[in-house]
């Protein structure tokens, strides 16, 4: 959850609220604006920027509190679906006409990090199978490499899983994932 006050120094709350969306991390983090302003095209503007909540100063503790919990939910599914689970097994990556075999080191419903002999390039399109499991056909989808380390790993966001597959990382990942 951010929360930002929306006469603040430059950047501004909206200007900032705006940031936040653009970010593909931050398209789902509820955004609160806080403002002593009180006029509906105020509020217009926030939401348009993309924020998800507005409070007033002052700032009552009990509404607080009420919209905390409203936003629970979602940042727990958010949380869960971050989570990396550390989990050793076989994927193949393919970039252009370059193919590689390495293993996770861990695996979230957004992203995998894989250790290899080499990597690819930061921002290369990468078309995944990962064998999660011996008993079942390979995850497939397409990635792309979000950072490299050391020279042998390299995170990959999932950028494109079709709905059944991702529904299968799902049922495979949230039963290792524990809830807190």
């Amino acid at each position: 959850m951010v929360f930002l006050d929306l006469h603040m120094a430059a950047p501004d709350g909206i200007e900032l609220a705006r940031q936040v969306r653009v970010s593909r991390w931050n398209r789902t983090t509820p955004i609160v604006l806080i403002s002593d302003d009180q006029r509906p095209s105020a509020m217009s503007v926030g939401f348009e920027a993309g924020a998800s909540f507005f409070l007033y100063k002052p700032i009552d503790k009990d509404r607080l509190l009420k919209l905390l919990r409203a936003t629970q939910g979602p940042a727990e599914q958010e949380r869960r679906r971050t989570r990396r689970i550390a989990i050793q097994s076989k994927v193949r990556l393919r970039y252009r006409a370059d193919e590689l075999e390495g293993e996770t080191v861990d695996v979230s419903l957004s992203g995998v990090l894989v250790k290899a002999h080499r990597t690819f390039p930061i921002g290369a399109p990468v078309n995944v199978a990962m064998q999660l499991s011996p008993r079942a056909r390979p995850i497939v989808g397409v990635g792309s490499v979000a950072r490299v380390m050391g020279g042998n790993q390299m995170g990959i966001q999932l950028d494109q899983l079709s709905a059944g597959e991702s529904e299968r990382l799902q049922e495979f990942l949230l039963v290792l994932i524990p809830s807190e």
